[in-house]
Protein backbone atom coordinates (compact mmCIF):
# COMPACT_ATOMS: atom_id res chain seq x y z
CA UNK A 1 0.00 0.00 0.00
CA UNK A 2 1.34 3.52 -0.85
CA UNK A 3 0.48 6.34 1.16
CA UNK A 4 0.29 9.99 0.84
CA UNK A 5 2.95 11.47 3.61
CA UNK A 6 0.66 14.28 4.37
CA UNK A 7 -2.85 12.92 4.69
CA UNK A 8 -2.03 9.46 5.42
CA UNK A 9 -4.86 8.12 2.98
CA UNK A 10 -4.05 5.12 0.77
CA UNK A 11 -3.49 6.34 -3.02
CA UNK A 12 -5.33 2.85 -4.62
CA UNK A 13 -3.80 3.47 -8.37
CA UNK A 14 -0.86 5.36 -8.87
CA UNK A 15 -1.68 6.55 -12.17
CA UNK A 16 -4.40 8.38 -10.53
CA UNK A 17 -2.83 10.15 -8.21
CA UNK A 18 -3.19 13.90 -8.73
CA UNK A 19 0.31 14.22 -8.18
CA UNK A 20 3.49 13.36 -7.01
CA UNK A 21 7.26 14.03 -6.13
CA UNK A 22 10.37 13.16 -6.62
CA UNK A 23 12.16 14.18 -3.21
CA UNK A 24 15.50 12.34 -2.07
CA UNK A 25 15.78 10.04 -4.51
CA UNK A 26 12.27 8.90 -3.80
CA UNK A 27 8.74 8.66 -5.08
CA UNK A 28 5.99 10.10 -2.91
CA UNK A 29 2.38 9.88 -4.20
CA UNK A 30 -0.91 12.86 -3.19
CA UNK A 31 -4.04 12.31 -3.07
CA UNK A 32 -4.53 16.22 -3.70
CA UNK A 33 -2.85 18.87 -5.00
CA UNK A 34 -3.41 20.81 -1.39
CA UNK A 35 -1.05 17.63 -0.23
CA UNK A 36 1.67 18.25 -2.50
CA UNK A 37 1.75 21.83 -1.56
CA UNK A 38 2.19 21.15 2.07
CA UNK A 39 4.73 18.47 0.99
CA UNK A 40 6.67 21.17 -1.00
CA UNK A 41 6.57 23.72 1.74
CA UNK A 42 8.52 21.49 4.31
CA UNK A 43 9.09 17.86 2.73
CA UNK A 44 11.51 16.97 5.04
CA UNK A 45 8.34 17.26 8.33
CA UNK A 46 6.81 14.67 6.23
CA UNK A 47 9.41 11.82 4.48
CA UNK A 48 8.92 10.00 7.51
CA UNK A 49 5.15 9.69 7.74
CA UNK A 50 4.98 7.47 4.55
CA UNK A 51 8.85 6.55 3.53
CA UNK A 52 8.38 6.47 -0.69
CA UNK A 53 9.99 4.01 -2.57
CA UNK A 54 13.79 4.64 -4.16
CA UNK A 55 13.25 5.17 -7.70
CA UNK A 56 15.53 3.13 -10.42
CA UNK A 57 17.63 4.38 -13.08
CA UNK A 58 18.30 1.36 -15.38
CA UNK A 59 21.61 1.83 -17.57
CA UNK A 60 21.80 -0.39 -20.82
CA UNK A 61 24.26 0.09 -22.94
CA UNK A 62 27.50 -2.33 -24.66
CA UNK A 63 28.94 -4.60 -22.52
CA UNK A 64 32.05 -5.27 -25.10
CA UNK A 65 34.11 -3.42 -27.55
CA UNK A 66 36.79 -0.49 -27.32
CA UNK A 67 35.40 2.53 -25.79
CA UNK A 68 36.96 6.13 -26.32
CA UNK A 69 37.85 7.82 -23.22
CA UNK A 70 35.01 10.51 -24.13
CA UNK A 71 32.02 7.69 -24.18
CA UNK A 72 33.70 6.11 -21.25
CA UNK A 73 33.82 9.28 -19.28
CA UNK A 74 30.28 9.97 -20.85
CA UNK A 75 29.06 6.56 -18.73
CA UNK A 76 30.83 7.30 -15.96
CA UNK A 77 28.74 10.67 -15.68
CA UNK A 78 26.00 8.50 -16.21
CA UNK A 79 26.42 7.12 -13.14
CA UNK A 80 27.74 9.80 -11.24
CA UNK A 81 24.47 11.77 -12.15
CA UNK A 82 22.19 9.16 -11.18
CA UNK A 83 23.88 8.88 -7.93
CA UNK A 84 23.65 12.45 -7.28
CA UNK A 85 20.31 12.10 -7.38
CA UNK A 86 20.02 9.51 -4.91
CA UNK A 87 18.38 7.17 -7.63
CA UNK A 88 18.98 3.40 -7.41
CA UNK A 89 21.02 2.34 -9.89
CA UNK A 90 20.56 -0.71 -11.97
CA UNK A 91 22.48 -2.78 -14.83
CA UNK A 92 23.01 -6.45 -16.05
CA UNK A 93 26.17 -6.69 -14.07
CA UNK A 94 28.42 -6.87 -17.00
CA UNK A 95 31.51 -5.18 -18.08
CA UNK A 96 31.38 -2.41 -20.43
CA UNK A 97 29.77 0.69 -20.85
CA UNK A 98 27.10 -0.25 -17.85
CA UNK A 99 29.89 -1.09 -15.36
CA UNK A 100 31.36 2.12 -16.05
CA UNK A 101 28.74 4.29 -15.20
CA UNK A 102 28.66 1.88 -12.02
CA UNK A 103 31.96 3.26 -11.71
CA UNK A 104 30.81 6.34 -11.57
CA UNK A 105 28.43 6.02 -9.51
CA UNK A 106 29.57 4.48 -6.47
CA UNK A 107 32.59 7.82 -6.86
CA UNK A 108 29.69 9.72 -5.76
CA UNK A 109 27.89 6.75 -3.51
CA UNK A 110 24.28 5.04 -3.50
CA UNK A 111 23.05 1.43 -3.85
CA UNK A 112 23.49 -0.21 -7.30
CA UNK A 113 21.59 -3.72 -8.23
CA UNK A 114 23.19 -6.27 -10.94
CA UNK A 115 21.16 -8.27 -13.16
CA UNK A 116 22.68 -11.40 -13.78
CA UNK A 117 21.71 -13.73 -16.19
CA UNK A 118 23.74 -16.56 -14.36
CA UNK A 119 22.14 -18.48 -12.33
CA UNK A 120 25.47 -18.34 -9.10
CA UNK A 121 28.51 -16.66 -8.53
CA UNK A 122 30.33 -18.48 -10.24
CA UNK A 123 28.39 -19.13 -13.76
CA UNK A 124 28.52 -15.28 -13.65
CA UNK A 125 32.54 -14.98 -13.32
CA UNK A 126 33.50 -17.79 -15.21
CA UNK A 127 30.81 -18.72 -17.68
CA UNK A 128 29.38 -14.98 -18.78
CA UNK A 129 32.85 -13.19 -17.23
CA UNK A 130 31.17 -10.58 -16.04
CA UNK A 131 32.02 -8.63 -12.81
CA UNK A 132 30.93 -8.89 -9.65
CA UNK A 133 32.82 -6.00 -8.03
CA UNK A 134 31.15 -2.32 -7.46
CA UNK A 135 27.42 -3.95 -6.97
CA UNK A 136 25.44 -3.80 -3.36
CA UNK A 137 23.25 -6.25 -4.66
CA UNK A 138 23.55 -8.96 -7.38
CA UNK A 139 20.39 -11.10 -8.12
CA UNK A 140 21.47 -14.30 -10.20
CA UNK A 141 18.42 -14.82 -12.77
CA UNK A 142 19.71 -17.77 -14.59
CA UNK A 143 17.94 -16.61 -17.52
CA UNK A 144 20.48 -15.88 -19.81
CA UNK A 145 21.26 -13.04 -21.44
CA UNK A 146 18.15 -12.24 -23.15
CA UNK A 147 15.81 -13.81 -19.91
CA UNK A 148 17.37 -11.25 -17.89
CA UNK A 149 16.31 -8.33 -20.34
CA UNK A 150 12.86 -8.38 -19.45
CA UNK A 151 14.04 -7.95 -15.60
CA UNK A 152 16.27 -5.09 -15.76
CA UNK A 153 13.61 -3.11 -17.85
CA UNK A 154 10.46 -4.07 -15.62
CA UNK A 155 12.64 -3.44 -12.57
CA UNK A 156 13.43 0.12 -13.93
CA UNK A 157 11.68 3.41 -13.38
CA UNK A 158 13.69 5.31 -16.24
CA UNK A 159 15.89 3.52 -18.71
CA UNK A 160 18.82 5.05 -20.23
CA UNK A 161 20.92 4.00 -23.67
CA UNK A 162 24.64 4.24 -23.48
CA UNK A 163 25.76 3.38 -27.04
CA UNK A 164 24.55 -0.82 -27.43
CA UNK A 165 24.86 -3.65 -29.75
CA UNK A 166 22.12 -6.14 -30.41
CA UNK A 167 21.25 -6.95 -26.45
CA UNK A 168 20.96 -3.17 -26.09
CA UNK A 169 18.90 -2.69 -28.88
CA UNK A 170 16.92 -5.88 -27.42
CA UNK A 171 16.46 -4.04 -23.83
CA UNK A 172 15.30 -0.76 -26.02
CA UNK A 173 13.00 -3.19 -27.82
CA UNK A 174 11.13 -4.21 -24.58
CA UNK A 175 11.45 -0.59 -22.49
CA UNK A 176 9.62 1.07 -25.70
CA UNK A 177 6.78 -1.71 -26.23
CA UNK A 178 6.09 -1.64 -22.70
CA UNK A 179 5.62 1.94 -22.66
CA UNK A 180 8.86 2.94 -20.58
CA UNK A 181 10.32 6.18 -20.33
CA UNK A 182 13.97 6.46 -22.03
CA UNK A 183 16.56 8.77 -22.07
CA UNK A 184 18.96 8.09 -24.90
CA UNK A 185 22.80 9.44 -24.15
CA UNK A 186 23.72 11.30 -27.35
CA UNK A 187 27.47 10.99 -28.61
CA UNK A 188 27.74 7.37 -26.64
CA UNK A 189 27.60 6.06 -30.36
CA UNK A 190 26.30 2.54 -30.89
CA UNK A 191 22.42 1.92 -31.52
CA UNK A 192 21.87 5.53 -29.93
CA UNK A 193 22.42 7.14 -33.55
CA UNK A 194 19.82 4.56 -35.40
CA UNK A 195 16.84 4.41 -32.56
CA UNK A 196 15.19 7.27 -34.11
CA UNK A 197 14.87 5.38 -37.41
CA UNK A 198 14.01 2.13 -35.91
CA UNK A 199 11.13 3.75 -33.81
CA UNK A 200 9.55 5.30 -36.80
CA UNK A 201 9.37 2.34 -39.05
CA UNK A 202 7.84 0.50 -36.36
CA UNK A 203 5.22 2.94 -36.36
CA UNK A 204 3.55 1.67 -32.62
CA UNK A 205 2.68 4.25 -30.46
CA UNK A 206 3.00 2.51 -26.64
CA UNK A 207 2.86 5.31 -24.36
CA UNK A 208 6.90 5.37 -24.27
CA UNK A 209 9.05 8.47 -24.73
CA UNK A 210 12.21 9.05 -25.78
CA UNK A 211 14.28 11.71 -24.25
CA UNK A 212 17.65 12.86 -25.95
CA UNK A 213 20.58 14.91 -24.56
CA UNK A 214 24.35 14.91 -24.49
CA UNK A 215 24.79 16.30 -21.24
CA UNK A 216 23.55 12.88 -18.38
CA UNK A 217 22.79 15.22 -15.96
CA UNK A 218 20.71 17.36 -18.17
CA UNK A 219 19.01 14.35 -19.20
CA UNK A 220 18.13 13.07 -16.28
CA UNK A 221 16.39 16.61 -15.20
CA UNK A 222 14.20 16.63 -18.20
CA UNK A 223 13.16 13.01 -17.15
CA UNK A 224 12.25 13.35 -13.46
CA UNK A 225 10.23 16.57 -15.48
CA UNK A 226 8.16 14.32 -17.54
CA UNK A 227 7.95 11.46 -15.27
CA UNK A 228 6.58 13.51 -12.54
CA UNK A 229 3.77 15.83 -14.74
CA UNK A 230 2.84 13.22 -17.09
CA UNK A 231 4.63 9.72 -17.38
CA UNK A 232 3.96 8.25 -14.10
CA UNK A 233 0.22 8.05 -15.16
CA UNK A 234 1.67 5.48 -17.83
CA UNK A 235 4.37 3.83 -16.62
CA UNK A 236 3.36 0.24 -17.86
CA UNK A 237 1.22 -1.11 -20.71
CA UNK A 238 0.14 -3.30 -17.84
CA UNK A 239 -2.22 -0.60 -16.13
CA UNK A 240 -5.37 -1.05 -16.11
Amino acid sequence: MTLDPVSLRPIEKHHAAPAIRIYGGHLYYFDSLDSRAAFDRDPERYVTNAPGRTLTVGVMGAASGQFSPEVTELARETGRAIARKRFGLITGACPGLPWEACKGFKEVGGFSVGISPALSEEEHLHRFHSPNDLYDMIIFTGSGLMGREVINIRSSDFVIILGGHSGTLGEFSIAYDEGKLIGVVEGSGGITTILDKIVEAVAKPTGSTILRDSSPEALLDRMIDHYTTTHFRKPSVFIG
